[in-house]
């Protein structure tokens, strides 16, 4: 038997030295995997400690005959993350982003070490109308749908749609014309 074998085989046994050494081993990557899902540093290692928890809830429940530990764990993660990313917490935590944050990144470029990585994403965003500019908040930092976003701006649903379509096709050319 491999060295890993054992080590899940004692932690399948319920072996706390077990566990810890696979915890040393896997948590790095399972939070890193996290983070891709949830973008957010903590919270993805709020998760990890989480989904560390159920493996050792769920220890007899790996069969080494249906996958790797490894891939057993970040399936577990992975669906953990993706639970997260439907709750309320994360779409009220998603609403609080306001496309200010970035604007102001954008515009203060000597706060910044790595001006050269924003010059594009300053130009597409200087050139925009003030109202692509509140309804690309509204939709993609905020998270509305766009009933919500026509609430919210005072304008109509088709008004929502039609202008949504122009501000990415106005984004797509600023892309293009950057390039």
């Amino acid at each position: 038997m491999a060295e890993l074998d054992i080590l899940v085989k004692r932690f399948k046994e319920k072996n706390v030295d077990a566990f810890e050494e696979l915890h040393k081993m896997y948590a790095k990557n399972i939070c890193g995997a996290i983070n891709v899902i949830v973008n957010d540093e903590t919270i993805a290692q709020e998760l990890c400690q989480d989904v560390f928890l159920k493996i050792w809830q769920k220890a007899d429940t790996y069969d080494s005959s249906r996958g790797r530990f490894f891939t057993w764990i970040l399936n577990i993660a992975r669906n953990k993350a993706i639970d997260y990313t439907r709750s309320k917490d994360f779409k009220t935590q998603k609403k609080n982003h306001s496309l200010d944050l970035f604007v102001n990144i954008l515009e203060r470029p000597e706060e910044n070490k790595n001006t050269k990585e924003y010059e594009g994403l300053r130009r597409m965003i200087k050139t925009l109308k003030k109202k692509c500019v509140e309804l690309i908040n509204a939709l993609y930092f905020k998270g509305c749908t766009q009933a919500d976003a026509a609430e919210m701006l005072s304008i109509p649903l088709g008004t929502v749609k039609s202008r949504n379509r122009n501000c990415l096709k106005a984004l797509r050319k600023n892309l293009e014309n950057d390039k």
